[in-house]
């Protein structure tokens, strides 16, 4: 039996050290690059479809692994055949993604990266984002949608 444990900080430094992470400017730079290039969006459905990245994907973290492979309900054939295709993962904050692509590299993955200031900086960028309907959301309406949410009970006790 283990007798220590990792917190959710330990967990995304040690797949920091493992996963490239790529800043907005970056991610751009490879979009008008590489039109082949998946941007992988792993938030909630919700979350996707209030605000992305035009020509995302959405896959929610929570069911990853089985999309990333062949023979399972949730098997997207674009990732199960995709393991050498240049991948950015993208979720809010950074840290969804960065944890997905460090297990997709773990799933053999070999040219996955993570935006390493997730959707909130790809708007603090000022790059576009659309909603599911396709229009664009605005940066204010987007910042709005992207803020970080912690109540006073999920704070830390001091």
């Amino acid at each position: 039996m283990p007798t220590s444990f990792s917190r959710y900080a330990d967990l995304l430094a040690d797949a920091a050290r493992r996963v490239r992470e790529l800043m907005p400017w970056d991610l751009r730079d490879h979009l008008a690059a590489e039109p082949s290039l998946v941007v992988l969006d792993v938030r909630e459905p919700a979350e996707f479809a209030a605000a992305r990245i035009a020509g995302s994907i959405n896959v929610p973290r929570g069911i990853l692994e089985s999309s990333c492979d062949w023979d399972y309900d949730e098997t997207l054939p674009l990732l199960a055949a995709g393991r050498e295709r240049a991948i950015v993962v993208v979720c809010r904050s950074g840290s969804r993604s960065l944890l997905a692509a460090d297990v997709m590299q773990r799933m053999g993955f070999t040219a996955v990266a993570s935006l390493k200031t997730g959707v909130r900086g790809w708007n603090d960028f000022e790059q576009p984002l659309v909603d599911d309907t396709g229009r664009a959301v605005d940066a204010d309406s987007a910042e709005r949608l992207l803020a970080s949410r912690v109540r006073a009970d999920q704070r830390r006790p001091r």
